[in-house]
């Protein structure tokens, strides 16, 4: 499948990384602090351990079958009608993640940055770039990555260094005043967003051009992203209170308002807006290829670009019809999308894996 497109270890662990980031930063400190109040670092800290058990799983399932992607391998486990019926649930899976993100990426800039712009051309624009990025393939996408990552860490140590004297210590207690039962519920946010939305990357695992340390490069690379969702949820809480936290929907983006340095430096949110834009293209463009190759893969062709302006139709209009509004996203993002992440993200790769050992002669990969 991905014998003509490879990409190597490096490039692998920076789109895990993007991708980790992607619309985590900007949406999960609220609904973190709904939940943990300013228990939501200890939510976010369990949260990113719990996400890494996740993709100790997703590694183990595909050193399995180190060749093969997802979509394969589920009809080497389960026979080839239910392989394809689990195939197509994964397929369906993978483009309601797509859709969400791209519905964030258009109530983003309708309420902050352009509001009276439709957001009909804010997801028309940004479907033609990731309809661009998907036709070029996974090694342009890759290399892209490359190129853009320094200059998203880079606004990320800038924002943090400029905030350090915003940061109120006082706001951090009491600790532990949240219930364990909150601190759990607000923990499946950040397991579900973006950990279990992982299981794409098992579409373009095979992609890569090494077996050695591959399985050590997936888990080092949801470490550094967890991470920096840790320390902007923290800073979110020391610098603007978890009560101001949990009642906008994209505190990150207030918080870079905070910064004043000298009478000078201030209104930088722009650096939020470019570590946001960046990183949601490479999840989304992540996201709509690994759609797009499991459609190939499922229908049996050589080649997924025939399907590259039938799914972006297909992913414009379904990002109008995931959730209402902004407001339903609230509840959308806490209440709904985490049972739901669990079933596609982790019980059903677990089936897999414990299916697979009862049928040892499914391993083509030996």
């Amino acid at each position: 499948m991905f014998n003509n497109e490879k990409i190597n270890l490096r490039q692998f662990k920076i789109l895990v990384l993007l991708f980790s980031l992607g619309s985590t930063i900007i949406i999960v400190p609220s609904v973190l602090t709904a939940f943990a109040h300013q228990d939501g670092w200890l939510s976010a800290a369990l949260g990113i351990a719990m996400g890494g058990a996740t993709i100790c799983l997703y590694v183990a399932l595909s050193n399995r079958y180190p060749s093969h992607s997802l979509m394969a391998y589920s009809e080497l486990i389960l026979g080839k009608w239910l392989g394809k019926c689990i195939s197509t649930i994964f397929y369906l899976f993978i483009l309601i993640i797509a859709s969400l993100v791209l519905r964030n990426v258009g109530d983003f800039i309708t309420t902050i940055i352009m509001p009276e712009t439709p957001i009909q051309v804010i997801h028309f624009t940004f479907l033609l770039i990731i309809m661009l990025g998907a036709g070029l393939g996974l090694e342009v996408i890759a290399r892209a990555g490359e190129i853009f990552l320094p200059w998203v860490l880079l606004c990320i140590g800038v924002l943090v260094g400029f905030l350090i004297p915003q940061i109120k210590i006082e706001r951090l207690p009491p600790i532990l005043e949240a219930s364990t039962k909150a601190i759990i519920h607000g923990s499946l946010s950040v397991l579900s967003i973006p950990y279990l939305e992982m299981v794409v990357f098992l579409m373009i695992y095979p992609a890569i051009h090494t077996n050695l340390k591959k399985g050590k490069g997936f888990i080092q690379a949801g470490f550094m992203g967890g991470l920096i969702i840790f320390s902007i949820t923290a800073l979110c809480i020391v610098v603007l209170g978890w009560d101001f936290t949990s009642r906008h929907t994209f505190p990150s983006y207030t918080l870079a308002k905070k910064i004043h340095v000298g009478g000078f430096i201030q209104r930088i949110e722009v650096l939020v807006a470019i570590i946001w834009f960046v990183t949601i293209y490479f999840k989304l463009v992540i996201c709509f290829y690994s759609s797009l190759v499991g459609l190939q893969q499922i229908l049996g062709l050589r080649t997924y670009r025939p399907f590259i302006v039938p799914s972006a139709l297909m992913l414009f209009a379904l990002s109008f019809l995931v959730y209402p509004n902004i407001i339903y996203f609230r509840d959308f993002a806490s209440n709904i999308w985490p049972p739901f992440a669990l079933t596609m993200g982790l019980f059903l790769p677990l089936s897999l894996l414990i299916v697979s050992y009862f049928r040892p002669g499914s391993r083509l990969d030996k």
